[in-house]
């Protein structure tokens, strides 16, 4: 099952771009215009990882991804950023971000941090998984 990527940038050319060269590789990619349009998207779909801007007119990247991880706290999200907006990026991260790649970024990183951010993200279900079936285990009494 290909990785289910939702991308998240309001200049639309470089997105469309971006989302071609990852459905190249095997991605299932969404692409969405503003924060609002990605917090629309989490509700409705089964996604993996968030390639997020951090620079976008009304909700910014940071708004938009506080309100992500207080919603789908198990979704990975890589921050996009300028050369200007590093520290916001960084903060991004303290915030719960994967972690943020520059723009324009290598497409073999990018492709790595979603790998890596999709396997996050699995190993997290996985053992919050493990913890329910104990909790059912102990409260039967097997």
């Amino acid at each position: 099952m290909p990785i289910k990527v939702l991308l998240v940038d309001d200049e639309e050319q470089f997105a469309n771009a971006l989302a071609q060269r990852l459905e190249a590789r095997g991605f299932a990619v969404s692409v969405v215009h503003s924060g609002q349009e990605a917090l629309d998207s989490i509700q409705d779909d089964a996604l993996d990882v968030i390639i997020l801007d951090v620079l976008m007119p009304g909700m910014d990247g940071i708004d938009t991804l506080k309100r992500i991880k207080q919603d789908k706290p198990m979704l990975e999200v890589i921050m996009l950023t300028g050369h200007a907006t590093v520290e916001t990026a960084i903060k991004g991260m303290k915030l719960g971000a994967f972690d943020y790649l520059m723009k324009p970024t290598e497409m073999k990183e990018l492709v790595a941090k979603i790998e890596k951010a999709h396997v996050r993200k699995a190993e997290h279900e996985e053992r919050i998984r493990q913890a329910e079936i104990e909790q059912i285990i102990k409260r039967r009494g097997f």
